[in-house]
């Protein structure tokens, strides 16, 4: 390791990666350009190859649909719902978790126990928790004196079911890196707060917040991008529809249904580097406002 690099041993090293690099090559850099490239081919044929003509007619054609606004529409309402309550809520569990390390574990486990759970039999099971009758949900709101929601039959509410049950099947992965992230804080500045005063308000606000602060940034980037990806819940909780009457098109199910139902690939490749862009700039924005942050951090 300390040897000075020449070019035998990054020929040797080359070698050892050539394997992996052709696998990325055929099945991750030649698709996002092969994607690019079909989003400019005008009636295409893949199964053929032939075209009528290349152009910007599938961007046309997709920025005016009104599906597609919608799609986009549906997509940022489950990102706001998701993201932030995902993590707030996950953070607040992670911290009383902390507190009792004899048990840790077991719980660790029982709320990561979702996240690699199969989408289907969540969603099989959420399925029966939402029913307007039988519900388990409609049960507990009957206690409260709230009239029985029609969840998966009503265009109001489908958005709303997609949003509550993908909060609950992400927490357990951010639960864990906010575990992890707590365990990296020295105890010294909890006990120096301490001794200074501060109750838990303040030591929570001057000392576990900041320092969870690339925890939170990580699991906002990785959550955006999971966020704008999102199709499985969709389909599954609506037995392969997008909600009533189209009311939980996503982007990814809006380039589902150009792609394997109307077999319309150029625009299918269109909307999916229009959904690409989008993420980018979001992902861009919310890189810069943390470096901001940081930097305005260190100057306090």
């Amino acid at each position: 390791m300390n040897k000075k690099a020449s070019l035998k041993s990054s020929f040797h090293a080359l070698l050892y990666l050539l394997p992996m690099l052709i696998f990325i090559g055929i099945f991750t850099v030649y698709p996002i350009f092969k994607s690019i490239a079909m989003s400019f081919y005008v009636d295409y044929n893949m199964i053929t190859g032939e075209m009528d003509s290349v152009g910007l007619d599938n961007y046309k054609v997709i920025l005016s649909d009104p599906k597609f606004f919608k799609a986009i529409k549906n997509t940022m309402l489950y990102v706001v719902g998701v993201v932030p309550a995902s993590i707030i809520i996950s953070m607040v569990i992670a911290i009383m978790l902390n507190s009792i390390p004899k048990l840790q574990g077991f719980f660790r486990s029982i709320y990561f126990l979702p996240f690699v759970t199969s989408t289907v039999a969540i969603s099989v099971v959420w399925s029966w928790l939402y029913h307007s009758k039988y519900g388990l949900i409609n049960y507990g709101l009957s206690f409260l004196g709230i009239d029985p929601i029609n969840w998966l039959n009503s265009p109001k509410n489908a958005m709303l079911a997609v949003i509550i049950m993908a909060i609950w099947k992400g927490l357990g992965f951010n639960i864990l890196l906010f575990l992890v992230g707590l365990g990296n804080i020295d105890d010294v500045y909890y006990q120096a707060a301490k001794v200074d005063g501060a109750n838990t308000w303040s030591r929570f606000k001057n000392i576990t917040l900041p320092l969870l602060r690339p925890t939170i940034f990580l699991l906002s980037i990785v959550g955006i991008i999971n966020s704008f990806k999102v199709f499985d819940e969709v389909f599954a909780l609506f037995s392969g529809r997008p909600g009533p009457a189209g009311s939980a098109t996503t982007m990814v199910y809006y380039l589902f249904q150009k792609f394997y139902a109307q077999f319309k690939y150029g625009q299918a490749a269109a909307s999916g580097i229009i959904l690409f862009l989008i993420v980018l700039v979001l992902t861009l924005i919310q890189n810069m406002g943390n470096r901001y942050f940081a930097k305005r951090g260190g100057q306090d």
